[in-house]
């Protein structure tokens, strides 16, 4: 503790030299001014500590016992601040900037989101700026819970939402809202029944009857699981129950066979930059732009405009309200140029591929693909033949 106070008030240690030092320690004690941290020298020098405050009365005592101190060195508050005596654009900016640290505390400086996975951040970031939630917010003027209650009206697929300042950070915690599950409606009576053609390889029926077996040729439109169930009686009583109807449901797994097809030019235009070009530099502050020019108009017929942001960060890594940003745009001229067709025929393979991959679903499999590849009126086009196992029931009302 007594370390803390002599920092705060300031300390200076200086050396003693003289035919009595000892005479000039019983001034200081009798004069009421403290000394500590003695160290005796040879020669007969003493080396010791006292308040920075003291200085001026300690080196009058010195004169009265005929001593000299030569001061070694101060530490402490008030020793730094007197540095800053006549250096007055030093004083003026620590002011300065003391006064902004204490101003800017009270302002939101950075939103962070957390909890979001199906909502973005954006359009959650955008809601809480129009209900005045954004960096350069003063920060006691706003209501939290208010926000909160808001930002829940305003934004589908959240349950619930907290907004906490903390400091010159706006925390934003969420949850999105967890979908019922959709339910299948009992009452809707129908069959399964194929969607593309293929040879059966597995029938599971939940509901209804099986109006196909294993191996069996189906094409569109086919019945699979019929919802109209044959009701028979007990075994050898000859009586007949009737037909029942209910909703159909199953699985039916079949080798199907796709064919797609995909095609591009054999030529295509490129850009061909002239050289001519333009740069325009912003500061973004607290979500105010500042521009560093008059006319942002482009007067190139075509250009391309490539935008650069450097953004402010802390050192542990939180973005800061500020930022500078460069967009130049570059003119440009179009040509035709040939392309490289085993590039584009690479590329086109692969968009199929993702393609059958959509087609099929998750519950699909790909046995054996096959693919040709034509040119034909100045386009390159490559076919896809595939060999699946899928499972090719829809479910179909009763007209």
């Amino acid at each position: 503790m007594q370390k803390i106070i002599n920092f705060l008030r300031g300390s200076v240690r200086f050396t003693v030299t003289g035919p009595f030092p000892e005479r000039f320690l019983n001034l200081c004690a009798q004069n009421g001014l403290g000394f500590w941290a003695v160290e005796w020298l040879e020669g007969g020098a003493v080396k010791l500590t006292a308040a920075h405050k003291d200085w001026r009365r300690a080196k009058t005592l010195a004169e009265k016992a005929m001593c000299t101190l030569t001061r070694e060195g101060t530490m402490g508050i008030p020793p730094f601040l007197g540095r800053f005596r006549r250096r007055y654009a030093l004083l003026a900016g620590m002011i300065l900037s003391l006064a902004a640290v204490c101003v800017l505390s009270q302002f939101i400086l950075t939103v962070e989101v957390s909890g979001n996975s199906a909502v973005s951040t954006a359009e959650i970031l955008t809601e809480l700026r129009r209900l005045g939630l954004r960096p350069g917010t003063y920060g006691p003027g706003v209501d939290e819970a208010m926000v909160g209650q808001q930002l829940l009206l305003r934004v589908d697929g959240l349950s619930w939402c907290a907004v906490n300042l903390k400091g010159t950070v706006a925390e934003v915690l969420v949850r999105e809202a967890i979908k019922a599950p959709e339910l299948l409606d009992e009452n809707i009576l129908g069959d399964v029944v194929a969607r593309v053609p293929g040879i059966v390889t597995q029938v599971e029926v939940h509901r209804g009857a099986a109006a196909v077996g294993e191996g069996a040729t189906v094409l569109p439109g086919e019945i699979l699981i019929s919802g109209s169930v044959h009701l028979e009686g007990p075994l050898y009583s000859g009586i007949d129950l009737g037909w029942q109807t209910v909703r159909a449901q199953g699985k039916v797994y079949a080798r199907t066979w796709r064919t797609l097809e995909a095609e591009i030019p054999l030529e295509t235009e490129t850009k061909d930059f002239t050289g001519r070009s333009r740069t325009l530099w912003s500061l973004q502050v607290l979500g105010l732009r500042v521009n560093f020019y008059r006319n942002a108009g482009i007067s190139y017929g075509r250009y391309d405009k490539i935008t650069n942001v450097w953004t402010a960060r802390l050192p542990e890594g939180r973005e800061m309200p500020l930022s500078l940003t460069r967009e130049t745009a570059r003119e440009y001229e179009t040509v035709t140029v040939p392309i490289d067709a085993d590039a584009a025929e690479e590329l086109l393979k692969g968009r199929l591929d993702a393609a059958l991959a959509a087609l099929l679903g998750s519950g699909g499999e790909v046995t054996r693909t096959d693919y040709s590849v034509r040119q034909s009126g100045g386009k390159l086009i490559v076919t896809l033949t595939a060999e699946c196992k899928e499972e090719i029931g829809k479910f179909v009302p009763f007209s």
